[in-house]
């Protein structure tokens, strides 16, 4: 009496390449169908996957901006070297991201993934980090502002305010 389900492997040591019959129901040209739709399917992935990494690079400089206006914050309005330090750590930190814009995006090219968007974002919030750094430049007084800053025989501006000792004037 036959099994039902019973395979029979050819011998091995007969050839080189035993072959093994296919079971019922398979079909050999499925598979190339479906290897086609799942490396579609694969490069669609990846290519949500770039844009989505991309649009996290071009966010990353947001953080940044916070982090770098609370250190700003705590450092004061007197210069001194701790506020100088991290008002020129505010400036130099975006002017150099956006020197290497086009090597942050590098990994993320592809025909299908759209980068104008992303880098556009990226290159907006380093230059408002470094806006956020010229004003802190411009509160510490280390802007030339007014005229007299230029101009050796002109009289220095006048204060519109004098605090110290706990009292305003």
């Amino acid at each position: 009496m036959a099994r039902r389900w019973n395979v029979d492997f050819p011998d091995s040591s007969s050839s080189s390449h035993p072959t093994v019959a296919d079971p019922p129901g398979f079909a050999r040209s499925t598979p190339d169908l479906d290897e086609s739709s799942g490396s579609r399917q694969r490069n669609d992935t990846e290519a949500a996957w770039k844009s989505q990494k991309a649009w996290e690079v071009a966010q990353a400089p947001f953080k940044n901006l916070l982090m770098m206006g609370f250190m700003m914050w705590m450092a004061g309005n007197t210069v001194h070297l701790f506020s100088m330090g991290i008002t020129f750590s505010a400036l130099w930190q975006p002017i150099s991201a956006l020197r290497s814009v086009g090597k942050v995006f590098e990994p993320f090219k592809d025909p299908r993934v759209d980068l104008n968007l992303p880098r556009l974002l990226f290159i907006a919030l380093n230059l408002g980090g470094m806006a956020l750094g010229m004003w802190k430049l411009n509160t510490l007084g280390l802007l030339p502002t007014h005229a007299s800053d230029w101009v050796f025989s002109l009289a220095p501006a006048k204060e519109v305010e004098f605090a110290g000792g706990g009292a305003s004037f």
